[in-house]
């Protein structure tokens, strides 16, 4: 194990290199000058030169991207050209606030879709089988942001229960759920459905096999049969999924954060893309792609607590 985790850590470099190379060149070919942004379009031309001049932006892309990760490799992500603030700092203090966002979303998520699936295997062509799928096909086909914009008309505007935009609270108490709860269900309720589709297709392959019905057969009760021996086979390509579903729900939450004012790195993001901002886009753009692989190095390593069969050398 521990060697696969130490070969897994260095594909890892090749891929982040890779992802910085591109988000290098498309923030770079992408229209606007940063110096402009910052200084406005009244600025004259001498003032925006000065400035390209002293942010580095009069060099070659390939030098600013080379003196870009020797400052990563010390664990400096550069300097926002419109506020002067470092980069670190910037994400560092978002970060939080879009990692609860997310992790919430994820639990949400697998509350409702794995109840859901499982029900509708085991009560398979019943009304509880049609609901089920009807739910999943409702919500995967719904856009998170118009599904967001819809929570804060009805439940902020009309009824007045959560706040319209923002966060606020210490973590765990009612006035942070309160802040939290439309924007977590707006991106874990569109992967639910996903989700308890695949859950559903999961369990029906599962309880088909002998090891089940001969489980049955000695007797077994049903609900031991689902939850001690189907359940933790079905996990694997369930598990799968959610290792794919973890850059979605980031991504989710660029918008749904920005919809919501939530002071996240997501809605930082959109603010840093419409100011030219480079040095923020690529910082959050690393730290996305860094959290995307161990994530999905955790879900790999997670396979060998569902299947024993499943080894790494």
């Amino acid at each position: 194990m521990l060697k696969y985790v130490i070969r897994r850590l260095l594909v890892m470099i090749p891929v982040l290199l890779g992802v910085t190379v591109l988000i290098t060149l498309l923030i770079n070919l992408s229209p606007g000058d940063p110096a402009r942004a910052a200084l406005g379009a009244q600025a004259d031309a001498q003032a925006v030169a000065n400035l390209r001049q002293e942010i580095g932006l009069d060099q070659p892309v390939y030098i600013r991207y080379i003196e870009w990760v020797a400052g990563v490799l010390q664990g400096d992500l550069g300097t926002s050209i419109v506020t002067g603030e470092p980069v670190n700092q910037m994400i560092m203090e978002r970060l939080p606030a879009t990692l609860e966002l997310s992790i919430v979303a994820i639990a949400i998520t697998f509350v409702i879709a794995l109840p859901l699936g499982v029900i509708s295997a085991v009560r398979q062509y019943t009304w509880m089988d049609t609901g089920s799928m009807v739910f999943a096909i409702f919500w995967l086909s719904m856009p998170s942001f118009w599904l967001g914009l819809i929570l804060i008309l009805l439940f902020s505007v009309e009824l007045g229960i959560t706040p319209i935009s923002g966060r606020s609270g210490t973590i765990f108490t009612v006035e942070w759920l309160s802040y939290l709860a439309l924007p977590a269900f707006a991106i874990g309720a569109r992967r639910a459905g996903l989700l308890t589709r695949l859950t559903r297709s999961s369990m029906l392959e599962i309880i088909n096999e002998e090891y089940i019905r001969t489980a049955k057969g000695k007797g077994i009760g049903g609900r031991a049969v689902i939850y001690t021996h189907a359940m933790k086979n079905a996990m694997i390509p369930i598990a799968t999924l959610v290792g794919l579903q973890i850059p979605m729900v980031l991504s989710g939450s660029v918008i749904i954060e920005y919809v919501f004012s939530w002071p996240g790195i997501g809605r930082l993001l959109v603010d840093s893309v419409s100011r030219r901002d480079y040095p923020v886009v690529q910082g959050i753009v690393l730290v996305y792609a860094v959290i995307v692989l161990f994530a999905n190095l955790i879900v790999d390593i997670a396979y060998t607590q569902f299947d024993p069969r499943v080894t790494y050398d």
